[in-house]
């Protein structure tokens, strides 16, 4: 939309009285807990859906670029924050053999549809945990940083025209707006730098509310061992790193940029309380409700009528739009039949193939199951431990050391060890809701896979950075270098093959 018009419509959400919002939104969840404790947002069964970023990149030369919105359209995805992103998002299915096909057959259906389309307009859709190769004759921190101010309000050049995007920047919220990450420092006017990053999103609808918090501390204990394998993004755009050697920048990589990426750009600098957190257990269903409401409303908007069933939480769900935790409760349903209270499991970036990232789907969904109904000794494990390990996982991946308590009660360190009993655990959890074993074990295949190896997509990305830098190569023709070899692999098996093919780079 033209800028003028664009700046018009975040000074007009901004305008919005946020103490009435924000009364508003705690007379809905009053409401909502009524509903809660009523049944409506109960289901017969356990329901799986995926949120799926991508970002798009020249075919030719793998630089970042811009995808047309049009063509977003055309293919069927959403918008996401950067001009280069695109998400899809699957139908929710049951938590059965046929649930899982259909997820993995709708993410393949309209990958490949959509790969069609963008490809006669030159563009690759990636997946991938964090971008490193700007557009052509760009760099990164330009590509990232560029703004305009138009009437006082700043416009990030390369950011979806989503008001609420804009809007966050201009509200008084005091994001960062920033990176802080080892040999990495950014500062920018809106929240932009955070386009750096995509991720996939599996969600879990519970099957009675008043039980999700019991899936909720068992969600954020298998954080950890989950993020560990999904690692993806040890490197930078290499025009972002400080003035430092190549060595000290592969000595000082973490596997997993993303969360520390989306926590420097979103929360207040030296807020440890920040909206993107690890979040601590709840207590009841009524809490997870309480939390949304008391958390502080960045971009308050004038809420439009449909005829949505949970349009009596609009305000409410508002709300929660940023309430970014990285695992979240969300209660949702565009009729009263689709109610629902599900848990978003945010920690794992995007992945090198479908098949890989439905593993991931399908392991949390698994583990979903088995902790609630079989109560693993994991959740004696304390919450401060469950977030030391959540962190120690985006350091060092499966070299991370970490806390654990087995299923037969033995505590444990050893990653190897942790990931067994991992996978063991979802494995059940997917047998006592009637999969196959046979295709139990090709869902959690790759994972396992990885496990053995030790290899994750970002240990994969390291070494060969590594590689070519112990060689003589400075970390500017590195890191490009690799990601090139990166797309070039995913290109052969994004569809129908899986990470544990690729060879090294």
């Amino acid at each position: 939309m033209p800028e003028t018009e664009l700046t018009e419509r975040v000074q007009s959400a901004l305008s919005v009285d946020v103490p009435a919002f924000d009364e508003r939104a705690a007379e809905e969840a009053e409401w909502l807990v009524s509903a809660l404790r009523e049944g409506t947002f109960d289901n017969p069964q356990a329901i799986v859906g995926l949120e799926y970023e991508f970002y798009g990149v020249d075919e030719a030369t793998t630089e970042l670029v811009r995808v047309p919105r049009l063509l977003l359209d055309l293919i069927g995805f959403e918008k996401e924050l950067g001009l280069h992103n695109a998400e899809m998002n699957t139908s929710p299915q049951p938590l059965s053999g046929y649930g899982l096909a259909a997820q993995e057959a709708e993410v393949q259906a309209k990958l490949e549809a959509a790969l069609e389309q963008t490809s006669a307009e030159g563009i690759r859709l990636v997946s991938d945990g964090l971008w490193t190769i700007p557009p052509t004759g760009e760099s990164a921190r330009a590509y990232l940083t560029d703004s305009v101010e138009d009437d006082g309000v700043a416009i990030a050049t390369n950011m979806t025209d989503a008001v609420r995007y804009h809007a966050m920047a201009n509200s008084g919220y005091p994001s960062e707006f920033g990176l802080d990450a080892p040999n990495v420092a950014l500062s920018a006017d809106t929240v932009m730098p955070e386009s750096l990053i995509t991720s996939i999103q599996p969600h879990y609808q519970v099957p009675h509310a008043a039980d999700l918090p019991t899936y909720f501390a068992y969600a954020l204990r298998v954080a950890a061992p989950l993020l560990a394998l999904g690692v993806n993004s040890p490197f930078f755009p290499p025009d972002l790193y400080d003035d430092v050697s190549a060595e000290t920048i592969v000595d000082e990589a973490w596997m997993e940029h993303r969360i520390d990426v989306f926590e420097s750009v979103l929360n207040p600098a030296g807020d440890d309380r920040g909206k993107v957190t690890f979040p601590r257990d709840l207590e009841s269903v009524e809490e997870a409700v309480e939390r949304v409401v008391a958390d502080e409303l960045i971009v308050p908007m004038s809420i439009p009528e449909t005829d949505r069933f949970d349009d009596r939480i609009a305000h409410f769900r508002h709300k929660h739009g940023s309430y970014w935790r990285w695992v979240r409760p969300v209660f949702e349903g565009a009729t009263r039949s689709a109610a629902n209270a599900r848990i978003e499991f945010r920690p794992i970036p995007a992945q090198p193939t479908v098949r890989d990232s439905v593993s991931f789907l399908v392991a949390f969904a698994g583990l979903m199951e088995h902790g609630f109904r079989r109560g693993h000794p994991l959740c004696d494990l304390s919450w401060e431990r469950a977030r030391d390990n959540f962190y120690a996982a985006a350091r060092e991946g499966l070299r991370a050391e970490l806390d654990w308590y087995t299923a037969d009660g033995e505590h444990a360190t050893d990653v190897g060890v942790i990931v067994d009993d991992l996978l063991d655990a979802a494995r059940e959890g997917l047998l006592h809701r009637g999969i196959p074993p046979e295709d139990a074990d090709r869902y959690l295949d790759p994972l396992r896979a990885r496990a053995e190896r030790g290899r994750t997509p970002a240990r994969w990305k390291y070494d060969a950075v590594a590689r070519r830098v112990e060689a003589g190569e400075g970390i500017d023709e590195a890191v490009p270098a690799v990601q090139r070899t990166y797309v070039e692999r995913q290109t052969r098996t994004l569809i129908d093959g899986t990470f544990a093919e690729w060879e090294d780079a």
